[in-house]
C-alpha cells in the first residue's frame, strides 16, 4: 500500500509537470478507419508526447509496448523501420510509418485533425525537454521489461487519457509485461469531466459524455472512471488502478 501511494503521488507529479497536456480533447475531424499502431514504451519522454496528442485528438491506437530488454515487439520495429528507435508509428490507412515524435505529431494533426499544428507543439525541443523533466518522478517505471508469462490471445482494452496519474501506473505495468492493448482515448471536454466519478454520482452530474469512448464507458460501467480495463480473454472488467495492477500481475506476470 505504501509503494502504491508513492507511485500515485509521483505519477501525479509527472502529470502536474506537463500541465494540461494529455488531459483535454479536441477531437480530430477525421477518424482513421483502421486502428493506428504505435510502438513505444511508457517511460520514454518522446513517446509521452505522441500519447498526449492521441488524447488531444481523441484517437485510438493499438499500443505495442517495447520496453528496454523486451523481446516481443522490438524486433518488429527493426524489421519494419530499420532501427530500434521509439516512438514508431504505423498507419495502415495510408501506408505511412515514421519515427520522431515531432514528425508523428505533425502527421496526426494534419492527416486527422485537419488543422495546423498548434504553436505549443511546434516548439518541439521545449516539449521534449519538458517531457524529460516530467518523467523524473517516475524514475524507471515503464521503462524495462519484467518477466511475464502467458501472452493474451486477444487485445486488452484500456480506457485512458495520457495525464491520468492512475491510468499511467496501469500503462506502465502493461508496458513492463509487454502486453499489447487497444488504447481507448477518453480525454476531458467539459467542466463536469473534471469532477471525480464518485462526486459526480453523488451530485447527480453524470450527464451524457461528449466523446464516443466516454459514452461507451458509461454504458458498460455505469459511470466514467479512468482507468478502465477490459480483458475479453477472461471476461474481466476492472475500474480501480490497484485492482487492475493486481489482476495483471496475477494473470500475466
Amino acid at each position: 500500500m505504501i509503494q502504491r501511494t508513492v507511485d500515485i503521488l509521483s505519477s501525479t507529479a509527472t502529470s502536474f509537470l506537463r500541465g494540461l497536456n494529455g488531459i483535454q480533447a479536441r477531437p480530430a475531424l477525421d477518424k482513421p478507419e483502421k486502428l493506428l499502431e504505435l510502438y513505444e514504451f511508457e517511460g520514454c519522454p518522446f513517446c509521452r508526447l505522441v500519447r498526449e496528442v492521441l488524447t488531444e485528438l481523441d484517437l485510438d491506437a493499438v499500443i505495442y509496448p517495447c520496453p528496454k530488454g523486451g523481446e516481443r515487439f522490438r524486433p518488429e520495429v527493426v524489421a519494419r523501420g530499420g532501427k530500434a528507435q521509439f516512438p514508431f508509428l504505423v498507419d495502415p490507412n495510408t501506408g505511412a510509418s515514421m519515427y520522431e515524435s515531432a514528425d508523428i505529431i505533425e502527421y496526426l494533426f494534419v492527416t486527422y485533425g485537419r488543422r495546423e499544428v498548434p504553436l505549443r507543439w511546434q516548439a518541439s525541443h521545449l516539449q521534449k525537454l519538458s517531457s524529460t523533466v516530467a518523467g523524473i518522478p517516475r524514475f524507471t517505471a515503464g521503462t524495462r521489461a519484467r518477466p511475464s508469462g502467458r501472452r493474451p490471445e486477444r487485445l486488452l482494452e484500456l480506457y485512458s487519457f495520457e495525464s491520468s496519474p492512475f491510468a499511467r501506473v496501469v500503462r506502465e505495468r502493461l508496458c513492463e509485461l509487454e502486453i499489447p492493448y487497444l488504447l481507448r482515448s477518453a480525454g476531458r471536454t467539459k467542466p463536469g469531466d473534471w469532477v471525480p466519478p464518485a462526486v459526480r454520482g453523488a451530485l447527480g452530474l453524470e450527464g451524457q459524455p461528449e466523446l464516443v469512448n466516454r459514452r461507451a464507458l458509461k454504458s458498460r460501467a455505469g459511470r466514467v472512471s479512468i482507468p478502465y480495463l477490459v480483458d475479453a480473454n477472461t471476461e474481466t472488467e476492472l475500474a480501480e488502478s490497484g485492482d487492475i495492477l493486481d489482476y495483471l500481475d496475477g494473470t500475466y506476470a
